[in-house]
């Protein structure tokens, strides 16, 4: 069952370091939430390392300046791992190609370096996806036809981004993960290595072990998360424990009609989903 936390600070003995999203728990895609960053800066200050886990499709350093643009200051956390960042590790591996290229020409840094060679899909040997290419309209209904087709040639698809969804203001746009799952639909193969697969959090661990200085147990790092699918389900695969953040992406089922946690309707959407959190929050305070 998961319990009801009244703030960060009650967990400063329990854990000595953070494993965090970022989408849904630090910013919303238009501005920063300046009580969870409080939350995370006095976390570091005063208990341990903060690692930023983002399911991304671009490098940290892009990302990095991408917060920075929100208002999420540098003290709210150490390090920042993406699913761009253990994507690459899977596009070098494959390089040249030749790939074919699904996803916006802003994620293009995903990519950069790696001398790979982008054709149509025809001549392709497999995708690579960061998501739709116009998020603000676009679903994955309008690429079924393009799937189906790639489908047909057995391409795996390779994703850097999981998630199926995130918060931009108040709306839910699609993601990467949206179009894996309905290519999967069409009986095509998806690779991925964000959240909530383990080869980000290999990467999150160890930067949480090098800036701790010691060889820190996952029985003493928490992970933080809005989504189920990706955080929720990825740190119960690690045997982290989590704290949920009931206002994110399940907001509409994680609240009740006062807009407050509604711990019960949690353990439903949880139990559901073959996933448990140790603690939930609305949003993440101190």
């Amino acid at each position: 069952m998961t319990h009801a936390l009244p703030g960060l600070s009650a967990l400063a003995g329990r854990y000595d370091a953070l494993l965090s999203d970022v989408w849904g728990v630090v910013h919303n895609g238009r501005e920063s939430f300046p009580v969870a960053c409080e939350a995370l800066a006095r976390w570091r200050e005063s208990v341990g390392p903060v690692v930023l886990i983002s399911n991304a499709a671009r490098p940290a350093a892009e990302v990095g300046a991408q917060l920075d643009g929100l208002g999420v200051p540098r003290a709210a956390w150490s390090a920042l791992v993406t699913s761009g960042d253990v994507t690459r590790v899977l596009l070098a591996e494959r390089a040249p190609g030749p790939a074919y290229w699904l996803g916006p020409e802003w994620n293009a840094s995903l990519h950069a370096g790696l001398g790979l060679q982008f054709v149509p899909l025809e001549a392709a040997r497999f995708i690579v996806c960061t998501g739709p290419v116009n998020d603000d309209v676009e679903t994955p209904e309008d690429y079924r036809a393009l799937l189906t087709a790639a489908a047909a040639r057995a391409l795996p698809m390779i994703c850097a981004n999981p998630d199926k969804v995130v918060q931009r203001g108040d709306r839910l746009i699609y993601c990467g993960g949206a179009l894996a799952e309905l290519y999967e639909t069409l009986g095509g193969t998806t690779i991925m290595a964000g959240k909530p697969h383990a080869p980000i959090y290999a990467a999150a661990l160890a930067k949480a072990r090098e800036l701790a200085g010691a060889p820190t147990p996952t029985s003493r790092v928490l992970a933080i998360g809005d989504g189920i699918g990706t955080d929720v389900a990825g740190a119960n695969a690690q045997d982290l424990d989590v704290l949920f953040i009931a206002a994110g992406i399940h907001g509409a089922e994680a609240r009740g009609p006062d807009g407050q946690l509604d711990l019960a309707a949690v353990d439903r959407l949880l139990g559901a989903a073959g996933a448990h959190a140790a603690y939930a929050m609305t949003d993440l305070t101190w």
